[in-house]
């Protein structure tokens, strides 16, 4: 993957999509899913950039735009995107890995302080007990939530013993956390709420459903389902992603 300050990648999307738009709106939960799909897929910042503006020329051809309406979603963007990401891919091909790595390259200064992220730790550890100290939540998922909480207290802890931190490694480590909260989730949500989530993404993807390749259409469920689950049982999110 292109380098590029990770930690920015939803932020620097929002922020190009709302200035193609010349409008800054909320951006919807299909959009926050189509962007973690983008960034778990590895599609470099330039590409998705190069994409989102390949649409929104091809959008200005179309009979939508001559009538006045503009481009609200990033589905639109979809194929574009992953058509620049191909294209990106292909012209790296060969030309071997950076001679100063992937660290060096993004300079010097770490996207976030020690303060910063010891906040956002403690901030989701309170968060993710007071979901799991909810009336009504099952013995499992409680459970599940508590050691959460324990292992965010302790991820907390550690920062103050290293002089440095990796913050690739500490992300994976909290990415290993949210994968084993979502089958529990999953498993402690009612059938009416599943459904009326399914109901959500098939309603916001159906003006762009026939653009979508079948394995892209998975991917944004999977996405779009851990994203409001996470929010229905008021669980944050615990990637660095989020801190921005």
């Amino acid at each position: 993957m292109e380098t590029f300050n990770y930690f920015n990648y939803f932020t620097e999307i929002e922020e190009y999509f709302w200035r193609k738009r010349g409008a800054h709106l909320l951006v919807s939960p299909l959009d926050w899913a189509i962007v973690e799909t983008w960034q778990k897929s590895g599609i470099p910042l330039a590409a998705v950039l190069k994409g989102i503006d390949r649409a929104f020329e091809s959008y200005g051809r179309s009979r939508r735009a001559a009538s006045g309406r503009s481009l609200k979603s990033l589905a639109y963007c979809v194929d574009a995107v992953l058509d620049a990401a191909e294209e990106a891919h292909e012209a790296a091909t060969g030309t071997g890995p950076s001679q100063n790595g992937s660290r060096a390259s993004r300079g010097t200064a770490e996207p976030f302080t020690k303060d910063e992220l010891r906040g956002y730790l403690k901030r989701n550890a309170e968060k993710v007990l007071a979901a799991g100290n909810k009336h009504g939540i099952d013995a499992a998922l409680a459970a599940r939530l508590g050691e959460t909480a324990k292992r965010l207290e302790g991820f907390e802890s550690e920062m103050g013993s290293s002089d440095t931190l990796d913050l690739e490694d500490f992300e994976r480590r909290l990415t290993v956390l949210e994968e084993k909260l979502l089958p529990v989730l999953q498993s402690s949500a009612s059938e009416e709420l599943l459904l009326n989530i399914r109901r959500e993404l098939d309603r916001q993807l159906a003006p762009y459903r026939r653009k979508m390749s079948a394995e892209q259409l998975a991917q944004l469920e999977r996405q779009y389902t851990q994203k409001r689950l996470f929010e229905s049982f008021g669980v944050p999110r615990l990637s660095l992603f989020y801190l921005t």
